[in-house]
């Protein structure tokens, strides 16, 4: 039986958010006190390299999900999990809890695939005629001598048959995003303080390039930690 759980609205998330200044001050010491972000035509797309990090903890009660800040400290996405891990479905949603990605379990025989679907009126709606990307787990893939594993990512629309693949390569504890020609669109790894120690295997930094969709990017991270199990 497929339980449908409904993300919980701006005002009533932001009263249930639990104080942990402390503990984002150690993840994001640049972290600023204002929420002010500059307005562009197109939020998500970067306009040069940036960087990210994400958190492998829900805000709301230091729970299960996940919460990305920008550069700044800005808090741009989150996923509330609550007590839940390894869930069938799963939201990416902005800071205002409006729904970007529904990203969903599917399974065909021994082959589990995960499918995002973009959700443009900021809800979790029929994913009719929406675009999607597709990510398949390799449960036979042989480990190269380099301890990597990759997992192949075909984008598309509902509406027509035009697909685009993605590959997204894990070596070590690392992950790197390349588009069909090969070249790194994103790379994920484990975040280092100043001194240059890493933090906790619960903290990443990502680094997006240039003219990138990072709402699409942070998508493919969430569905393969999903894969992993590490959400």
């Amino acid at each position: 039986m497929h339980i449908y759980r409904q993300p919980y609205e701006t005002k009533t998330w932001q009263n249930r958010i639990c104080p942990a200044e402390t503990m984002l001050k150690k993840i994001h010491p640049d972290r600023t006190t204002s929420g002010a972000r500059e307005e562009t035509n197109s939020p998500y797309l970067t306009t040069e390299k940036e960087s990210f990090t994400i958190w492998m903890k829900s805000l709301v009660f230091n729970t299960n999900g996940c919460t990305v800040f920008d550069s700044k400290g800005n808090i741009i996405y989150r996923v509330d999990n609550y007590n839940s891990k390894s869930c069938r479905e799963v939201y990416l949603m902005d800071l205002h809890g409006h729904v970007l990605f529904t990203l969903r379990r599917q399974k065909f025989g021994l082959f589990k695939t995960w499918e995002g679907y973009r959700s443009p009126s900021g809800t979790a709606e029929s994913t009719k005629n929406l675009e999607y990307f597709r990510v398949k787990d390799n449960i036979f893939q042989v480990p190269s001598k380099d301890s990597s594993s990759s997992c192949r990512v075909i984008t598309g629309s509902c509406r027509n048959d035009e697909q685009y693949h993605y590959k997204m390569v894990t070596r070590g504890s690392s992950l790197g995003i390349e588009d069909i020609c090969g070249r790194v669109v994103a790379e994920v790894k484990r975040k280092k303080s100043r001194k240059g120690l890493e933090l906790g295997d619960d903290v990443l930094t990502m680094v997006v390039e240039s003219q990138v969709d990072h709402s699409f990017i942070i998508g493919l991270v969430l569905t393969h930690s999903l894969i992993n199990r590490k959400l």
